[in-house]
């Protein structure tokens, strides 16, 4: 191991860990987020010491840390307090699907593994180019209702709001992605997807299951395109809301997914 480039990282998010095992880095990681699932060897293999907003400080600085990885405001407190000790520490905040990209590669460039960060990033260009090219050869656009909580409803982020344009769909909720927090994405209820009567409908509640009954029950439902034509999709947060490898490589070809079979249908 080259002793130019940290030895003891440790991953306050999950698409950090991912990316570090696949681009087999993962011995540098030395701590990983209770959230970390993927892969599924880095809860049997690293230390858990932080959730995601919250995070436990004796454990973090008993892995005597080179550099701490974290993402997003909702981060800036853990990453004040380990800044104060002096620990190295990176917040990125990557938000769309070009700066996915260029975080990957920052990451994969901190700990001198560029080349082997080249082929697999090359993969995922592939893939959104092979998304271009599907979403030029559709003859309609579903309009996609995407939701993110449901208490209150949150609509995509800005990422999943791109691959649904990518894909060849059109994100109703457009006007809301680029919002740099939750609040900004926040329905005051479900009257608006009503009115926008959205084709398929992805829900994709950040860390807990969709309540199917509770969905169907809500008032209108009934009206709307999603529930006539049976286009009522749960979508694992999992690759679809951490901003690394997985949203690319899984989430992109999943909705690519969604959008020919409702096509096909149609």
């Amino acid at each position: 191991m080259d002793h130019q480039y940290p030895q003891r990282i440790v991953c306050l998010t999950d698409e950090v860990t991912e990316w570090l095992y696949l681009l087999g880095e993962q011995d540098r990681i030395v701590g990983i987020s209770a959230f970390a699932d993927r892969p599924e060897e880095a809860k049997k293999e690293k230390p858990m010491v932080c959730g995601f907003t919250g995070a436990n400080f004796k454990k973090i600085m008993a892995t005597q840390p080179d550099l701490v990885i974290g993402f997003s405001d909702l981060q800036a407190d853990i990453a004040s307090r380990l800044i104060k000790k002096g620990i190295p520490t990176l917040i990125t905040n990557q938000r769309s699907i070009s700066e996915i990209m260029n975080t990957l590669m920052m990451i994969a460039r901190i700990v001198g593994a560029d080349a082997k960060a080249k082929t697999l990033m090359d993969k995922m260009y592939a893939t959104i180019e092979e998304a271009k090219q599907f979403s030029q050869s559709l003859k309609e656009n579903p309009k996609i209702y995407f939701e993110e909580w449901d208490d209150p409803i949150i609509t995509g982020i800005q990422w999943v709001s791109e691959i649904i344009t990518l894909c060849g769909g059109v994100d109703i909720f457009i006007e809301h992605a680029d919002k740099q927090n939750a609040q900004g994405r926040v329905l005051a209820n479900f009257e608006p997807v009503v009115e926008r009567n959205p084709d398929i409908g992805l829900f994709c509640w950040c860390g807990k299951k969709m309540d199917r009954e509770a969905v169907l029950n809500r008032p209108n439902i009934q009206s709307l395109s999603f529930y006539k034509n049976n286009e009522i999709h749960e979508v694992d947060p999992i690759f679809m809301l951490q901003p690394g490898p997985a949203t690319i490589m899984e989430g992109i070809p999943y909705i690519m997914n969604i959008i020919k079979n409702w096509s096909q249908r149609k």
